[in-house]
């Protein structure tokens, strides 16, 4: 992967940005998702924001090499820290983090957010922490996609301000497996569900086998909601 070639799930996450919009990448890495986006004029601007010492300088490196620091403004810091209200960005992108992380990066800066018209939030787990954190906090999802990379599969989730409530039927179903990919129900969708629901009956397994008490059996309860649902749904 380099800034002329994005992976499968970098391309994806670029295609959701619209044609001139000012953009937020955090958790940069290599920078090569805004060197991409701004070479390849889908954004007009962008900032690259990190906070680990080595990922940042390789994506000061990254920019100086593709002469784009006119456009694109490394920075240094934890999550939306980076932003400054004189920036104006349209669209902040969260990739390639797990949902509790993400949503935590979200809340810690949320005024933040004022002038941003969208979000498109790639976790590599807990989705559906996302899902709810975006409906609690007024953000309408506009569109998902599941996609298949080298044997894991990701959810990319767009969001723009609006009516949250929206795509949704059935909150605790939807929060879980999301509203447009629940709609699609497509070979990906079967394939990482039915593995979730492999590594979900291990784990009751496990549970049966420990000692029984109130926090066992709560959890117990949760997993088999979540397992009845799922296999529900893959019917």
């Amino acid at each position: 992967m380099n800034i002329e070639k994005l992976s499968k799930r970098l391309e994806t996450v670029v295609s959701y940005i619209k044609p001139n919009m000012k953009i937020a990448d955090i958790g940069s890495d290599h920078a090569y998702l805004p060197c991409f986006a701004v070479k390849n004029g889908i954004a007009s601007y962008a900032i690259a924001g990190e906070v680990v010492e080595g990922p940042y300088q390789s994506a000061l490196n990254q920019v100086e090499a593709a002469q784009l620091t006119e456009k694109i403004s490394v920075r240094k810091g934890n999550g939306l820290e980076v932003l400054r209200n004189e920036d104006q960005i349209d669209c902040i992108v969260i990739a390639g983090m797990g949902g509790s992380l993400i949503t935590e990066i979200l809340e810690a800066q949320k005024q933040k957010l004022a002038s941003v018209s969208r979000l498109i939030l790639q976790p590599n787990i807990a989705a559906e922490k996302v899902r709810k954190w975006l409906y609690e906090e007024k953000w309408q999802l506009v569109d998902e996609q599941l996609i298949e990379e080298e044997g894991k599969f990701y959810e990319i989730l767009v969001a723009e301000p609006g009516n949250p409530t929206l795509p949704y039927i059935d909150l605790s179903k939807e929060f879980l497996l999301g509203p447009f990919l629940l709609k699609q129900r497509n070979d990906h969708f079967k394939q990482k569900w039915n593995a979730e629901l492999k590594i979900w009956e291990k784990v009751l397994q496990e549970l049966n086998k420990a000692e029984e008490n109130q926090a066992t059996e709560a959890k117990k309860q949760a997993l088999l909601r979540k397992i009845e649902m799922v296999r529900e749904e893959l019917k």
